[in-house]
């Protein structure tokens, strides 16, 4: 389980950095939110890779904290999620704005010579 994380969190990287080296607009806006979800993986597997594990301690009896997985990186992925999700849709909001003021999405606001 920890390779296949570790081959995701590498392949969403490596895609969203390609996509952020585009020309276009957009394809900057994708990449940035792929690299967002590679940060989302990686926080979510620092709290350990646990099936059937409890996030909360019971006080019933003596505690190991080897039986509990971490609740802190899930709320800190659950939180960036939703910030993730609202900065894409400003970026969003301002793609459309400056296409419609320069008339391309260009990152820099011309058209490659081809």
């Amino acid at each position: 389980m920890e390779i296949i994380l570790a081959l995701a969190i590498g392949v969403l990287t490596s895609s969203g950095v390609w996509l952020i080296l585009r020309p276009r607009t957009f394809q900057v806006i994708i990449g940035f939110s792929l690299l967002a979800y590679a940060v989302n993986l990686f926080i979510f597997s620092m709290g350990r890779l646990r099936v059937s594990a409890a996030p909360v301690i019971d006080k019933s009896g003596e505690i190991d904290p080897l039986l509990y997985t971490d609740p802190v990186p899930q709320a800190l992925v659950l939180t960036a999620i939703v910030i993730g999700f609202a900065t894409t849709a400003l970026f969003l909001v301002v793609l459309l704005a400056s296409r419609g003021f320069a008339g391309n999405d260009h990152v820099d606001g011309r058209e490659a010579d081809l």
